[in-house]
């Protein structure tokens, strides 16, 4: 199945001179989601990944997390905007193109040594999935790899990732 034919190409959003990537004429697809998060865990599988957890970024990182967790048999765990989480938190700032963000997990989501497999749907410039590399090994866990369905190859955010393993489905 081609799952770039699963994508719509949307011009100029969310402004000017931006060609977005918008996954929700793959969600809608039936068949297609299906073989997204089947090829995800197979690749996953192949790159003997051996985790724990699906740590999904808000908010697409959850729809893809959390059936790839259960296909590979792992739990899930949301990774958050600030002020998203009731219980006590670890967070990590993190520098954006204009400011900063901040991204939160609860506390007593991951054990210290616990193996992490970190899953969004894209990937861009990597400063989110970076900082969520961070927060992960400041905990004291082990960066398993991590997982997109869409990667954008021109803008280079591997470069701003550890050296673990990286699947992407999808390159542009």
């Amino acid at each position: 199945m081609d799952l770039k034919s699963l994508i719509r190409d949307i011009p100029d959003f969310p402004k000017p001179g931006i060609l977005f990537r918008d996954i929700t004429t793959l969600l809608r697809d039936r068949q297609g989601l299906r073989y997204t998060i089947d090829l995800f865990a197979e690749k996953c599988l192949e790159a003997n990944f051996q985790i724990d957890y699906v740590l999904g970024m808000e908010s697409r990182g959850f729809i893809f997390g959390t059936p790839l967790a259960y296909k590979l048999d792992a739990g899930f765990i949301p990774v958050r905007k600030k002020g998203k989480l009731p219980a006590a938190v670890h967070a990590i700032e993190y520098e954006l193109e204009y400011g900063t963000d901040c991204l939160e997990l609860h506390q007593d989501a991951l054990n210290q040594d616990s193996r992490v497999l970190i899953v969004d749907d894209l990937i861009a410039t990597g400063g989110t999935a970076s900082a969520t590399a961070k927060l992960v090994q400041q905990i004291g866990c082990e960066l398993v790899g991590f997982g997109f369905i869409i990667e954008l190859r021109d803008l280079q955010g591997r470069k701003l990732l550890p050296d673990v393993p990286i699947i992407s489905l999808v390159e542009y």
